[in-house]
């Protein structure tokens, strides 16, 4: 594990969006440059040192670059908490959350509707657990279906809320996907599902590794790609309160 310690400089404050964000820095023994980037779930700011960097010059360099900081904080959108009455994509799709008391606590999807009751203060984490339970049904189905195309074994596959990637491949065959692939249209979940199987054989992203994504999937995900950097921001607002 690399040597990890966390700071958060008050006096270093970045406003933007209607956002107000402290700068939290990261010294990690391995990293070979300063990196600065904005959480796209939360807005937090964040820059990673090398172990030997001062912090001075760090700061410094991070103030250059306050202009783009504030512009991607102002380019998020407000949280989307889950409510009744709110309207989020479900594989691709808009659906209306509809809550009444005396519906069944079992989350139902029902034309354009994702239905429940139960505690109105629940309904979010009901729903935000319904959804990760779908994703995890729907991706190692698909993971399985694609894996068996390219003929590769897969290891265990997981769902998580990743901070920077929307799914992970490891050298074991493990695969974890974000569940917030099941908020997106079926092709650009599909486009997301072939690159990882391609992994199973090429864990780089040569010429080889690009020829099998593409015959996996059926073509080159260009299109998905294009939705993908459009669209991020907005899928990972939904169902967070702030």
């Amino acid at each position: 594990m690399p040597a990890i310690w966390s700071i958060t400089l008050s006096t270093a404050i970045f406003e933007g969006g209607g956002r107000r964000r402290e700068l939290v820095v990261r010294r990690i023994a391995t990293a070979r440059r300063m990196r600065l980037s904005v959480d796209p779930r939360d807005g937090s700011v964040k820059l990673i040192l090398p172990r030997h960097a001062t912090l001075r010059r760090a700061l410094a360099w991070v103030e250059e670059r306050r202009a783009w900081v504030e512009s991607e904080l102002a380019r998020l959108p407000s949280p989307d908490p889950i409510g009744a009455g709110s309207l989020i994509p479900f594989q691709g799709e808009t659906h209306l959350v509809e809550w009444r008391s005396d519906l069944s606590r079992t989350v139902r999807r029902e034309e354009g509707r994702i239905r429940t009751g139960g505690p109105a203060e629940l309904l979010q984490s009901r729903i935000l657990r319904w959804l990760r339970r779908e994703a995890l049904a729907v991706l190692t189905r698909e993971t399985g279906e694609m894996a068996a195309k390219a003929g590769v074994t897969v290891g265990r596959i997981g769902v998580g809320d990743p901070m920077s990637r929307w799914a992970s491949c490891s050298a074991n065959g493990d695969i974890r996907y974000s569940w917030r692939l099941i908020l997106m249209p079926p092709e650009v979940r599909r486009a997301i599902v072939a690159h990882e199987v391609a992994h199973r054989v090429h864990m780089n992203h040569g010429a080889d590794f690009h020829s099998l994504e593409a015959q996996l999937f059926g073509r080159a995900p260009r299109a998905e790609t294009r939705w993908l950097r459009a669209n991020s921001v907005r899928i990972h607002a939904v169902g967070r309160d702030g």
